[in-house]
């Protein structure tokens, strides 16, 4: 099978409309984030939670606030699931299951919105709008702050203040995730995703039975899961739900929400920073990573290896005709290099090389371009580490964005990236050593696969799955939480150490360039170096 016409158009405007807003919406996001004017809304709830907004906060400060609102947030929507009976719109539903409700809490709260449940017949729609869509917010925007105070990390000296979480946490909610949010809701509306209190619609199937169709404000959680980089979904099959996503157009859109905010945060970092050509090196990495990956992918399950898919000419199993198989792919892709977890196709049907293309997006620490905040942080890491290694092997101090790099960066910067390692194998090691293994559909390579996807995901806080693997037992809400929970907030733990760190420091001058071969130095030439 081929490329087609419409799928390259599909990826070609997709990215022709992220260069689009690249700059303009970059430049907003700047201004959200370094304003000082605070709105009438900003200023009563800064009064109601008791926060000086013009208090900065230490780098240990600012972490202890990031885990304080995490653990608060956490234990709000355990509870909320555990009583979801008493609520209104309970639709009937019974309370969510100790371990079950522990890990969509910490799924929610971790922006990785794994889900072992069917949403549709497990959880009301009062905790699916108050519980599971404001984590959506709150969960993105606290990944979007930790990336800011690292930014101003580099951008700051001899100062310890890396901002005030409370106060990036709400302007990011207000000013940002909630505007788009409420005008991409209007336009999934119009393309025919739900939103309703519907408890469910009787209507008659293709072969005259009957079934109940559960209806609920699905557009509403729909356009913040994409946004804010989240996944999951308000129906079982997510994404590939036509309640959810209903056309091609659509389809579309839901692709741009996700991208649009993680490619637009370097323009952030080079104008705080001063050095617009950084932020688009970054994003221009970003770019480049993740157009080879879409590309991949849509290449191996257009090709089709494989006897069965080669059989009949393409890769269609697990995949919704509406979307074809290219944007399928695309999809795919986009969601697993944004820590994104929705899908509207099934990954545990994709050829070898197209799953293993989407296992190695995850595992690259979905930094191309990321999640909402985390893409950036895990890819300035990831700059601190090249420059200390370029700088050995040219002889010269390590040095980025003015910033020294010193033994001390280095060993948060390599701690951040020996996490999600560690959490990977650590626990498929023990799900196969305990046996727990047996709950994957296949056995054999792929069922290590599944098992590996699983902990990949959870891990990096991605929340997509391979399917075909039961993962609603004691052990696996409770393995998988723990991944998840350690995969969000060690990372962000150091970064804001590193942050801490940077900010501290006195910039050195750009270096200057010798004098000529002549002997004679103009301006911008450093007779020192004769």
């Amino acid at each position: 099978m081929t490329v087609t016409t419409a799928g390259v158009l599909f990826i070609l405007s997709l990215v022709a409309a992220l260069v689009a807003v690249h700059r303009p919406f970059g430049d907003y996001l700047y201004r959200v984030v370094t304003g000082s004017k605070q709105s009438r809304v900003e200023r009563g709830i800064y009064r109601l939670v008791g926060v000086n907004p013009a208090a900065g906060q230490s780098w240990g400060v600012y972490a202890r606030s990031v885990l304080a609102f995490s653990a608060v947030s956490i234990l709000f929507l355990y509870t909320f699931q555990r009583l979801q009976n008493h609520l209104w719109l309970s639709l009937g539903f019974d309370p969510v299951i100790t371990h079950g409700a522990w890990n969509t809490a910490v799924s929610f709260v971790t922006n990785t919105n794994w889900q072992w449940y069917s949403g549709e017949s497990t959880m009301g729609h009062l905790v699916q709008m108050a519980g599971l869509a404001v984590q959506n917010f709150v969960s993105a925007a606290v990944g979007i702050a930790v990336a800011v105070a690292l930014v101003r990390g580099f951008a700051r000296a001899r100062t310890g203040d890396l901002g005030n979480f409370w106060v990036d946490l709400t302007r990011i909610t207000l000013r940002i995730l909630l505007p788009i949010a409420v005008l991409g809701a209007l336009a999934l509306m119009i393309g025919g995703v739900v939103q309703n209190l519907s408890g469910g619609t009787e209507v008659t199937t293709l072969t005259g039975g009957t079934q109940t169709v559960t209806g609920g404000p699905v557009a509403s959680q729909e356009v913040i899961k994409e946004l804010g980089t989240n996944g999951g979904g308000f129906y079982n099959v997510n994404s590939a739900h036509p309640f959810e996503n209903p056309t091609a157009w659509t389809n579309w859109l839901e692709i741009f929400l996700i991208l649009l905010i993680p490619f637009s945060l370097p323009r952030v970092f080079g104008r705080m920073v001063g050095q617009n050509r950084q932020g688009y090196a970054i994003a221009a990495v970003m770019a480049i990573l993740a157009i080879a990956s879409i590309t991949l992918t849509n290449v191996f399950e257009l090709t089709g290896n494989g006897t069965v898919p080669q059989a009949v000419g393409a890769a269609l199993e697990g995949k919704e005709v509406r979307f074809d198989v290219s944007n399928s792919a695309t999809f795919a892709a986009a969601t697993t290099l944004t820590s994104t977890g929705a899908v509207n196709s099934f990954h545990d049907s994709y050829t070898a090389l197209g799953g293993g293309t989407l296992l190695v997006n995850m595992m690259l620490g979905e930094v191309v371009p990321g999640g909402v905040g985390a893409g950036l942080y895990g890819l300035l890491v990831l700059a601190v580490i090249t420059v200390f290694v370029a700088g050995l092997m040219v002889g010269r101090t390590p040095e980025y964005v003015g910033k020294k790099i010193s033994s001390r960066e280095m060993k948060f910067a390599s701690l951040y990236f020996l996490v999600t390692p560690a959490l990977v194998l650590i626990g498929t090691a023990a799900a196969f050593a305990t046996g727990n293994n047996s709950t994957a559909l296949n056995i054999g390579p792929h069922g290590l696969s599944e098992v590996l996807y699983a902990f990949t995901s959870a891990s990096n806080n991605n929340g997509s799955a391979f399917a075909g693997i039961t993962v609603s037992t004691p052990w696996w809400n409770t393995a998988l939480g723990l991944c998840m929970l350690l995969g969000r907030f060690l990372p962000i733990i150091l970064v804001l150490a590193l942050a801490g760190s940077l900010a501290r420091q006195q910039p050195t001058p750009p270096p200057r360039a010798p004098c000529p071969p002549t002997g004679r130095c103009s301006s911008g030439w450093s007779s020192a170096s004769r």
